[in-house]
Formats: C-alpha cells, structure tokens, sequence
C-alpha cells in the first residue's frame, strides 16, 4: 500500500463560480440541483468545487456544468449497508467523477497545471481526498479498490493497449471467480454436503466445528493473499478485494437475495396499486 498520508482538509477548497477564479483560501461549497424529471437520480453543481492534489497541483470540478451531472458514490445497493452513497467522502466522490466522467461521457474538470488524468491517477487523487476529507482507513480503501476494479475490468485505461487490458480484465475477474467458487465449496464442506466431481476444498479437515470453521477461516484469508501476487501494481486492490469478498460472501448473499425479496414485494405492490383501465 502507499504511505501514509497525513489528513490536510484545507486541500478542498471553494472552485469559484463558471466562469469566475476559484478561492484557494475560501472552503469548498457543494451546491446541487436536482432534476426531478431525470430518472437517472444524479445532481448538478451549481459551483466548482476545488481540490490541490499533492502531485497534479490544483484541480476543479467540473469544466463544464451543463454536461457534468454526479451519483455520488457509484454503489451497488447489495452493498449499501457497508458503504452508502454518501458520507465524509461526498466531495472526493465528486471529485473522481469529474476526473473520470461516466460512461460514455468525457471527464470534466480543470488542470491549473495543464496535467492530463488517466483512470489509475484519479483513482489515487480519490484515495489521497478521501483521506483529506476524514473518511476512515478501511472505508477509503474499499472505495479505491472499488473504482481500481471498475477499470481493470472495464478497460477504460486510456493509455493501455488491447493486451494489458485483457490482462488486467481477466487477473480480476479470474480471481475474484476462483474466490467465490472456492468459498461456496468451502461452505458446502463445512455443513456436509457432498459436491459430486468435486468433493470439499483441502484446508477444511475432519475434527470438532470449530476446529473446521477456524481452517476454513484460515483458507478464506490465504487464498486472496496467494492470488493477489499476480495483480501487479494493483496487488493492494487484489488482496483488498479478495479478503472482502471471502469474508463477506454470505452476508453478502444474504442481502443480496433480501434485496430481490424487497424489489420482488415492491413490484407486486405497485400492480396491486394501478387503477383499473
């Protein structure tokens, strides 16, 4: 992982009015508009926001108002009970998306320096502003290593060729498989239940519970450390992704199948309420 940084929130700082000069001594104003007629549930800013990086200087969010539109924290919602869309990180998150700009869309932001932003870097200017923000250790590094996944399996490195994305798209997805794969297997193993072909996974032995829990806990942390070796410069990512994933499975599966419940209910009662024709 990098080193560590020491919090400065004076690097967020009022980006002025469009078309007038930021205030590097003034704190930054977040200022949204929401239309209420766009399903895509995003908001407007009605003023920059500013933010001095410590290597790519000063940059303001966004250039361009009438294109640039934000979700906040692009969160799936099986995953909002452990990061919700906003909270001590909302001005990095606004931030990212004004360096990164969504899908299909260009980035919109402003480089005093002249500094042209690639994918990795605004990540790592994410990490570092969460920081600055105040938002936890662990929490700002399961966001980094939420939007690092996004471009490892999206592609969207400006700057890589065909082979290294593919390389990086299937080092993410192969592992994070062979994760889940092993940790339904390992589950299976430890309630009994035979797996045809395949049997249990080798670390989960015979013995009392909890000697075979705390085995098949000791698999669920080895196996992403093991894995993470072939990530690269994006081993921190790599061994981040996969303890959570491990660790997390069931409960996440557990919300996850809760949340089609949910939609399922709702669905239903949104027939239920329709007038009649």
């Amino acid at each position: 992982m990098a080193e560590p940084l020491n919090p400065d929130a004076g690097r967020f700082h009022d980006g002025g009015p469009f078309g007038g000069d930021p205030d590097p001594d003034a704190p930054p104003q977040i200022l949204l508009q929401r239309d209420f007629t766009d399903p895509t549930n995003e908001f407007r800013l009605l003023r920059r926001i500013g933010y001095r990086d410590r290597e790519l200087g000063d940059l303001l969010v966004p250039d361009d108002p009438d294109t640039f539109a934000t979700d906040f924290a692009s969160i799936p919602q099986v995953f909002g009970w452990l990061l919700p869309r906003t909270g001590t990180y909302l001005p990095a998150a606004i931030l990212h998306d004004g360096l990164v700009g969504d899908p299909g869309q260009p980035a919109s932001y402003v480089s005093t320096e002249g500094h042209e932003i690639t994918w990795d870097m605004a990540n790592r200017v994410f990490r570092d502003a969460m920081a600055d923000s105040g938002t936890p250790v662990v929490r700002r590094w399961l966001l980094w290593t939420g939007v690092t996944l996004a471009v490892m399996v999206s592609g969207r490195q400006t700057d890589w060729s065909p082979a290294t994305k593919w390389r990086w798209r299937l080092t993410a997805i192969g592992s994070l498989g062979l994760i889940a794969v092993l940790g339904v297997l390992a589950t299976l193993d430890l309630l009994g239940v035979p797996v045809p072909l395949v049997g249990g996974v080798p670390w989960v032995g015979e013995g009392p519970w909890w000697s075979t829990l705390l085995s098949g806990a000791a698999g669920a942390v080895v196996t992403p450390l093991v894995l993470s070796l072939g990530w690269g410069r994006f081993r921190a990512a790599g061994v981040i992704s996969g303890l959570a994933l491990a660790l997390l499975l069931h409960v996440t599966i557990a919300v996850g199948l809760l949340t089609l419940v949910y939609h399922g209910i709702e669905r239903v009662a949104n027939r239920g309420s329709r007038p009649p024709p």
